[in-house]
């Protein structure tokens, strides 16, 4: 639940998932996502390689809030890199987060369920 939205997201909590992210596909559903869940708590970066659909991406520190969002162009290898240290990262189709008025320093709820990082 992302500022009393609700998301459905697909959880990459290993390597090989952070890595192929959400590369090759063609669309994300509406309210749909990918969230990364990274072994540590850091200044995680995020790119665009190999991924054809635009998306935003929100940096979420372990304690839910978020701490930036940037948005990311297809194709694009440019670096979005989290502002604070953070444990998490929730790509959404671009700017969903604007849409849906989320901005750095909401709370996202559920990442309890979402597992540890291997």
């Amino acid at each position: 639940m992302v500022n009393g939205h609700e998301i459905s997201a697909t959880v990459a909590s290993t390597f090989a998932q952070r890595e192929q992210g959400l590369m090759n596909r063609r669309d994300l559903g509406r309210d749909k996502g990918m969230l990364f869940v990274f072994p540590k708590a850091g200044h995680h970066s995020m790119w665009m390689k190999n991924t054809l659909i635009p998306l935003s991406v929100a940096f979420i520190d372990r304690n839910g809030v978020i701490v930036n969002i940037e948005e990311m162009a297809a194709l694009s290898l440019d670096r979005h890199t989290a502002q604070k240290p953070a444990k998490y990262a929730l790509e959404m189709n671009a700017d969903w987060f604007r849409h849906h008025g989320v901005k750095a320093g909401n709370a996202v709820r559920g990442l309890d369920h979402a597992g540890r990082a291997h």
